[in-house]
Parts: structure tokens; sequence; C-alpha cells
């Protein structure tokens, strides 16, 4: 009842051309508010965007191989029982087109098929159809936390290497 609720609110706040986030449990489905409780976006055949065949959604020298493509479906089909959200947070640094441009650019690739997770999601259609750039700010997070992960195992192996070579130092200055 309060994730109805929720989502109603946020529905009733949406203008076309509003980017929506579909918050899911582990990642967030995003598309473009195309008006009439109507939303565009990158969806694989079960209408979600990670309902991709794995085994199709890679790349062989820049050719995708997928089952996405960009559809239009009701809003009410795609939250799917998890919170919605209007979100635009990106229009702080990004110049965002006009609402009917947004749309229009959203529609025209409709049946486009193109996926991939890391260079052509969701977020990316969403935010090409709103500011001309693909941007994907779950995947720079990602990217961002594994570089963190691997610069802070790199600095401790480090750390380990030079504190044993300073030890061994040590131990030939004192035999000397």
């Amino acid at each position: 009842m309060e994730i109805a609720k929720h989502n109603t609110n946020e529905l009733m706040r949406l203008e076309p051309g509003d980017l929506v986030e579909f918050k899911r449990r582990v990642y967030s489905h995003w598309a473009v508010y195309k008006g009439d409780e109507e939303v565009i976006h990158l969806a694989g055949e079960e209408g979600d965007g990670l309902d991709v065949n794995v085994q199709h959604s890679f790349t062989i020298g820049g050719k995708m191989f997928n089952k996405a493509f960009v559809r239009v479906d009701n809003f009410w089909d795609v939250v799917a029982g998890c919170k919605a959200y209007k979100n635009n947070s990106k229009d702080r640094k990004l110049r965002a087109l006009s609402g009917d441009e947004i749309v229009a650019r959203a529609l025209s690739k409709t049946g486009e098929i193109g996926y991939n997770i890391m260079f052509s999601n969701c977020e990316h259609f969403a935010s090409w159809c709103r500011y001309n750039i693909q941007k994907s700010e779950q995947v720079e997070s990602f990217f961002t936390g594994v570089l963190v992960g691997v610069a802070t195992i790199a600095a401790a192996g480090l750390a380990v290497f030079f504190s044993g070579n300073s030890e061994r130092k040590k131990e030939q200055k004192q035999t000397q």
C-alpha cells in the first residue's frame, strides 16, 4: 500500500521527458516518461532491462548481440512492485533537452536492438535521450569501487613488500 501511494505521487509529478528511476534490489532500471502513464525504456523481452538473455549480451568488434530493445510500456507494468522516482539529477551537470525533444529521441529508437550492461544499458539510453550523452552512474560507481578495491590491495601488497625489504636490510647491516 505504501509503495503504491509513493508511486502514485511520483507519477503525478512526472512530465514528458523526465527520467524515471525504478529502484530494484541490486540495481536501478531507467526510463523516459512519455506522458499518459507511459514510459519508453531499453528492456528485455520480459520488460525489465536486465531480462536479457545473458549468452547474447556481449560485443564482438563493437557489434552488439542481445535480446533487448527500446519499447513503450505502461508505467505500472514497469514499476512491478518497486519504488519509482523522478530523477533528473544529472541536470545539475548536463544540459537537458526540451521535453518534446527527449520524448522524440526516445521514440526514434523504438524497436532498436542494442544492449550492453557496461556501455549501452537502460541508464545510458535514458541519459542519451535527455542529455545527448550516454552516461550510467551505476556503471561508473561500480568501476570506481573496483578500482578502489584493486588500489587498496595493491597498496597493501606494496607495504608488505617494502616492510619486508627494510627488515632484510636491517638484518644485513646487523650481520656486517
